[in-house]
């Protein structure tokens, strides 16, 4: 493996290979591309922090929990949640803030606070060339055409590996209350999010489990008094779904959620796990035609995780549908006979191809989610 320490080191190993590398982070999100692999994971620490302009200035490699302690520490946080594979994917390793934007990992909040990739101010990465490009920031001035930050943001190390990457950070809430509607049944669950996200009680995250004892779970965040108005007012709103049970305790609110974030009611059980994006109007149908063994859906509907028998090809039983589906978790060889990704529609392709070629004109950037 190389594991350049520094920026220049990056660019030296890319302009020194003679064949693929896979790039990783800290190895916790899955299978690597093809090729020798070359991890981030030396380039760390904070270069800048400034919490009362809410930013952040990280290298790559830096673990993702060191900066959410940096963060706590200021009574900040990072905007989207970003998820922690190691439960779902039964992997070792250590998160990193680079792995986390090439995935573009997003958790529950990503309904209210926007993606990953709505958070980063700007970035750098060396290219398949192995060029070192600046783009975004605070005084970093995009001279490409290209908005390199959405590019690079979801890339998997296909177009560049990321060096350092800016942040917008945001305080961390005084409370936070849980909503659960008890036995709802997925249409009815969706219905339920829908109705909740379209008040103006600021929902911050809506999440369905539609197994044995189905629960649709609801948060709320903000200042203390503001949250337990808001909690009331939207149990009220939602009282043709059921009563609403409601949770205030700390603890158990940040438990919930990060369960929810992690996908632990798929950890450790035998099969493939998909991840599927999907209109939420769309999310019932698609479960109903899955069949899954167990699932779960967050974003309001729009992201369902499902697990299914070890190598069943997912994508041919749901069908066409306005979504990808993504394999998230299975053995090798069902990644290289399925394809870890959805499948591009053509002039989708035809425009990564090209970005692909601009980038990395070697090809030398297997990509990969690690």
């Amino acid at each position: 493996m190389i594991r350049p320490a520094s920026e220049a080191e990056v660019a030296e190993a890319v302009r020194a290979a003679r064949g693929p590398l896979a790039v990783q982070g800290g190895g916790t999100r899955g299978p690597a591309g093809a090729g020798t692999p070359l991890s981030t994971s030396a380039l760390s620490g904070v270069v800048l922090h400034e919490p009362a302009a809410l930013t952040l200035v990280v290298r790559a490699g830096t673990p993702v929990a060191e900066v959410e302690r940096l963060l706590a520490a200021e009574g900040q946080r990072l905007p989207f949640e970003p998820m922690d594979h190691r439960p779902l994917l039964g992997t070792a390793g250590t998160p990193t803030i680079g792995g986390v934007a090439a995935a573009n990992v997003s958790g529950p909040r990503r309904i209210q606070a926007g993606a990953a990739r709505d958070a980063m101010l700007g970035v750098r990465f060396v290219d398949g060339s192995g060029t070192v490009v600046a783009n975004g920031g605070r005084v970093m001035k995009n001279v490409t055409g290209y908005d390199l930050v959405k590019l690079l943001a979801g890339s998997r190390g296909g177009l560049g590996i990321l060096t350092e990457i800016a942040l917008k950070v945001l305080p961390v809430p005084e409370a936070a209350a849980t909503l659960c509607l008890p036995g709802l049944e997925p249409a009815r669950a969706v219905a339920a999010m829908a109705a909740a996200l379209g008040t103006p009680w600021e929902v911050t995250a809506a999440a369905h489990d539609p197994g044995p004892s189905p629960r649709t779970w609801l948060r709320i965040e903000g200042f203390a008094q503001s949250v337990a108005y808001r909690a009331g007012r939207l149990a009220a709103a939602l009282a043709p779904f059921g009563v609403a049970e409601v949770e205030t305790n700390a603890a158990s609110v940040t438990a919930q959620w990060q369960a929810i974030r992690d996908v632990t009611c798929l950890a450790g059980r035998a099969g493939d796990v998909w991840r599927v994006s999907v209109r939420p109007s769309e999310a019932a149908g698609l479960l109903a035609r899955a069949r899954a063994q167990a699932a779960l859906m967050d974003w309001g509907g729009g992201l369902v995780w499902l697990l299914s028998p070890a190598g069943e090809d997912m994508r041919s039983r749901l069908g066409c549908f306005d979504g990808h589906a993504t394999l998230v978790r299975a053995a090798p060889a069902t990644h290289a006979r399925l394809g870890t990704l959805h499948p591009a529609p053509p002039p989708v392709a035809a425009l990564a191809a090209a970005l692909r070629a601009r980038f990395d004109p070697r090809g030398i950037l297997g990509g990969g989610w690690a």
